[in-house]
């Protein structure tokens, strides 16, 4: 029967069962830390509006089980008596255990935060640069849990970032394509010269934007296909975004026969801004006889529509349209159409 004084690996029974002890009350006590401060967090949580108090408590509940058994053996480790190179692992251990826990704590934080943001914001543009900032972020935040862990481990850091960035000009000489690319999408993000929704037009192509990806932008055309652009290539375009626009301008000519009396020719401004105006959502602006045709006397006018919307645009014309026909009838003004007139001369 060992008695506890006998010597086991360098160290006293008696003091492997106190190390073990103290690994277990560790153990637990943190366990109860952490339950203990997430209740508390959430009761706060339930009080306030922000998504501060809900990327904490998303955060402490990603908490390794296995992060703290590490922390509560290098804590239990302290009662026994190791070689110094023995509690130098331990120490490294635990070190980068703490550096990586931190890492997933940071990276749960963010996409909650992030997540939270996208369900109260609106705007399209908004979420998207967002969505690259919270990516930018998570790739800064590993590569940096990636060094201080190399750093721990022994590793000369300094060369390998020296050595990181000869390869990374190489590697970006190989791949300049697909980089134009990338920061042609995070240039897209940013300026925000269209965002998912927007009804675009490039070159002789045109639909609303569906997906702006890392290296591709995808729209839905008016035909139901899909169409595929390259975001280096449409950032070089000329883009039409009439997503942006609050009114539509319409301009139109009519013209009427040289019959027409003088009266009845001044008359006819008058006629059809009453048209216009007659429209909840249009705003005249000008109406003139602009000019002598072939075969008839032209008007030119220029109105508003207040919406963007295309089909309420077409609604509005086709009234406005409606309005002008019936109110020339009513005047008895005709309309011109192509006509010749033949003189024949007798000898």
């Amino acid at each position: 029967m060992p008695e506890l004084t006998d010597t086991f690996f360098g160290n006293e029974i008696q003091a492997w069962l106190i190390a073990a002890a103290v690994t277990i009350g560790t153990m637990i006590v943190l366990r109860l830390i952490e339950q203990v401060l997430i209740g508390r967090i959430e009761t706060l949580a339930r009080k306030t509006h922000t998504s501060i108090d809900d990327a904490v408590i998303g955060a402490l509940r990603k908490t390794k089980l296995i992060y703290l058994l590490i922390v509560s053996v290098f804590v239990g480790s302290v009662w026994l008596s190791l070689p110094d190179d023995v509690r130098a692992i331990f120490g490294r251990v635990t070190i980068v255990a703490t550096i990586l826990q931190a890492g997933i704590w940071l990276s749960t934080a963010l996409q909650i935060w992030l997540e939270n943001y996208r369900k109260d914001e609106t705007d399209g543009a908004n979420r998207m640069t967002m969505n690259a900032l919270s990516l930018l972020g998570r790739i800064a935040l590993w590569a940096t849990v990636l060094l201080l862990i190399l750093d721990n481990l022994g590793i000369d850091v300094t060369a390998l970032v020296a050595g990181l960035g000869i390869g990374g000009i190489a590697i970006a000489l190989a791949v300049q394509n697909v980089l134009s690319d990338l920061f042609a999408s995070l240039s897209i993000v940013l300026d925000k010269p269209f965002v998912l929704g927007d009804f675009v037009v490039v070159g002789d192509m045109a639909g609303t934007v569906e997906h702006i990806g890392i290296k591709t932008t995808r729209i839905r055309s008016i035909s139901g296909e899909q169409l595929v652009f390259s975001n280096a290539d449409l950032l070089n375009s000329r883009i039409r975004n009439f997503g942006r626009m609050t009114e539509r301008r319409v301009v139109f000519s009519i013209g009427v026969t040289y019959q027409t009396s003088a009266e009845k020719l001044e008359r006819i401004p008058t006629l059809i801004q009453t048209a216009i105006d007659s429209q909840g959502r249009a705003r005249f602006d000008r109406s003139h006889f602009a000019s002598y045709g072939d075969s008839a006397l032209n008007f030119e006018t220029v109105y508003y529509v207040e919406s963007s919307d295309y089909a309420t645009h077409m609604d509005i014309l086709q009234s406005v349209n409606l309005a002008i026909y019936r109110s020339f009838a009513t005047e008895g003004l005709e309309f011109a159409y192509p006509t010749q007139t033949l003189f024949i001369e007798k000898n």
